[in-house]
């Protein structure tokens, strides 16, 4: 959808080098996250901010504001790790937005933030009602300033697939490698922490930012994967063919060798070949 407008835009220069004020909205945006982080710290307002953030209880008891407001409270972590998270937001944020534009910025994180919070709600309460989860459950995963996360740097990867990042602030690898890269991380974290659904969540987030970012959209992707599948099956069929019209030379039954060379052997007759 937002693949198909035309920007002149140049590929940003990731980092502090960047120059320009940065987007207001963003500024805004991380301003939320480290209020609702820092009140959490307190017994009274920590009462007050457990119903925004994602839970269970979103489908149990029909608290269906919790799948837009659960972004915009910051999850509980060291707070040097949830400095550099949101300085790490800070960085995508602030050219995926620059590129759409304020409309499709906030457009954008909407679809990611509520497709990832459905399917988690949705895959929890099947596993509840296998009794293979509870409710007190937090979706460690998704909660906060993380999902933010996964769907802006999925928009940059997307947009700028051919920008140099460097990861870890030492090796530079191409953009593009972070929608694989997220999925893997988040694969290796939930293998920690068991979070299924929000596993789930996060691999629909991505998706959902890059079908969206791509031109032609989803359609255009499912197409694409359907002609590389029909091109590897018709690629097998081929060499399946190549193996069974293999040629080999018989004798004929005179005890000569059929072959059509121009050769002077005298146990070759020359003719056709004999498959």
């Amino acid at each position: 959808m937002y693949g198909q407008q035309r920007y002149e835009f140049r590929t940003p220069r990731f980092g502090f080098g960047s120059g320009g004020p940065p987007p207001r909205d963003i500024l805004m945006l991380l301003g939320v996250l480290f209020v609702t982080y820092s009140l959490q710290f307190f017994e009274s307002t920590r009462l007050l901010l457990t119903p925004l953030m994602l839970t269970p209880l979103a489908w149990r008891w029909g608290l269906v504001w919790q799948f837009g407001t659960y972004p915009f409270v910051g999850y509980l972590s060291h707070p040097f790790w949830f400095l550099l998270e949101l300085l790490i937001l800070f960085w995508f944020g602030r050219d995926v937005y620059r590129y759409l534009g304020r409309r499709s910025f906030w457009m954008l994180l909407a679809w990611g933030v509520l497709t990832a919070s459905v399917l988690a709600a949705g895959v929890h309460c099947l596993m509840y009602l296998a009794g293979a989860a509870d409710l007190g459950y937090f979706f460690p995963l998704l909660q906060g300033q993380r999902i933010l996360l996964t769907i802006l740097i999925a928009a940059f990867a997307t947009i700028f697939g051919n920008a140099t990042i460097y990861l870890m602030f030492v090796l530079p690898i191409r953009a593009r490698w972070f929608l694989g890269l997220e999925i893997l991380f988040a694969f290796m974290a939930f293998l920690m922490t068991k979070d299924l659904a929000g596993f789930l969540g996060i691999c629909a987030a991505v998706g959902i930012t890059y079908s969206t970012l791509t031109p032609g959209g989803l359609r255009r992707i499912l197409r694409l994967w359907r002609l590389r599948i029909e091109h590897m099956i018709l690629e097998a069929r081929l060499r399946r063919q190549r193996r069974k019209r293999s040629i080999r030379i018989v004798k004929d039954d005179d005890g000569f060798f059929r072959d059509d060379d121009d050769d002077d052997d005298d146990n070759v007759r020359r003719g056709p070949w004999i498959n």
